[in-house]
């Protein structure tokens, strides 16, 4: 009698976890969806009212900024689909953007340059190693 009502204990902190942290995914996705509005209004008028070759760079900077907020709520709406799973991919994603827009922002250092691609060649070669172990776990499947 003991165990069961252990086991039931233990899916009851469970469901109180996994509340909490679909809250709290709500709440991060309501503030990113304000901070993603926020930056098109910025991108609007870098386009149309900024000049000269920081005006460029800051337009390509708030650019990626935009697709980071746009895959981290893509995530979440994601993770709610998937019945409460990060797909890995997504990391992935946002890990190539975020590397991008350091490339973008911070390409002083030829070096550090350099480190960053090879970050964004490693994540390139982890998405397909793991596109194609999913691709044969699907052909086992069948």
């Amino acid at each position: 009698m003991k165990q069961k009502s252990k086991f039931t204990a233990n899916i009851k902190i469970d469901n109180i976890f996994q509340q909490v942290l679909n809250i709290s995914l709500i709440v991060l996705s309501i503030i990113l969806s304000g901070l993603l509005i926020k930056e098109v209004f910025h991108l609007i008028s870098l386009a149309f009212f900024a000049e000269g070759k920081q005006a460029h760079i800051e337009l390509l900077e708030s650019i990626l900024v935009f697709f980071l907020y746009f895959e981290f709520i893509a995530m979440a709406v994601k993770y709610f689909r998937e019945n409460y799973h990060f797909p890995l991919r997504y990391f992935m994603y946002i890990g190539i953007t975020a590397m991008i827009r350091l490339i973008v922002v911070d390409h002083d250092d030829a070096r550090q340059t350099l480190l960053y691609t090879f970050c964004i060649l490693v994540l390139v070669i982890s998405y397909i190693l793991i596109t194609f172990r999913d691709a044969k776990r699907r052909e086992t499947r069948q």
